[in-house]
């Protein structure tokens, strides 16, 4: 399946990126295809937006994950340098955060100085994304136009922040369902290994365990690729 946007006729244009988006995100197993395909419809599918960018909450840091252009990276970059702007605030607070014009006045006066003096962004907003009861980020919206993004793109980006959440939800349920699939192939391997040296060497379930951790530890290998390793030695005999 392409990972390309669709173009769709005009009057089915909303539905039909919203339908493409879907398909990106249920057919890829990539964290970064799916940030890439939201930054890059966010300005189609919002008015008045031009660049969009997706910062994600790290353990000690924020991090922009993925941006349509190198201004939305950089006002994200002046947002995590002056700790202040409508992105962390939405991470911060769980909320919705809207400057329709930066050129009277801000909540912001540092990041808005900064950014109307270096960049053609003249409007922004962030609106959180949420993973389960976790605050993990936020959608950052900019126009070049003051009074560019109005209420109207204020609710669109609402349903496109939505539309993100889900996404990243289902990736990581995904993401968490490999991990538990791998975790238990692990264990079998593991219980196989303790059976054979078990029965080949007479002695209980704890110190073939010992000797499996032994031997992890001694070569510098994980526990579940020694066990591999033994049981396939087994079954090569």
């Amino acid at each position: 399946m392409s990972d390309e946007l669709v173009p769709y006729p005009a009057d089915e244009a909303t539905a039909g990126i919203f339908r493409s988006l879907a398909q990106i995100v249920y057919a890829s197993d990539s964290f970064e295809e799916v940030y890439d395909a939201v930054v890059g419809a966010a300005p189609r599918l919002v008015n008045g937006c031009d660049h969009a960018s997706l910062m994600l909450r790290g353990s000690d840091t924020f991090l922009t994950v993925a941006s349509s252009g190198e201004v939305a990276r950089t006002i994200d970059g002046y947002e995590r340098e002056l700790g202040e702007g409508p992105c962390l605030d939405a991470i911060v607070d769980n909320s919705v955060y809207h400057d329709a014009d930066l050129t009277d006045g801000s909540p912001w006066p540092r990041l808005t100085e900064r950014v109307l003096a270096t960049t053609p962004v003249r409007s922004m907003a962030g609106f959180r994304l949420l993973v389960g009861d976790q605050k993990s980020g936020a959608l950052n919206l900019f126009s070049e136009t003051p009074g560019g993004l109005d209420n109207d793109s204020v609710d669109q980006g609402i349903v496109l922040a939505s539309f993100v959440t889900v996404a990243l939800l289902a990736a990581h349920e995904r993401k968490t369902a490999e991990t538990l699939r791998a975790g238990l192939t692990s264990n079998r391997e593991i219980g196989k290994a303790i059976g054979l040296m078990m029965a080949f060497h007479k002695i209980s379930d704890e110190a073939a365990f010992a000797m499996l951790r032994s031997a992890s530890q001694d070569m510098n290998i994980k526990l579940a690729e020694v066990a591999k390793q033994v049981v396939d030695h087994h079954n090569k005999v």
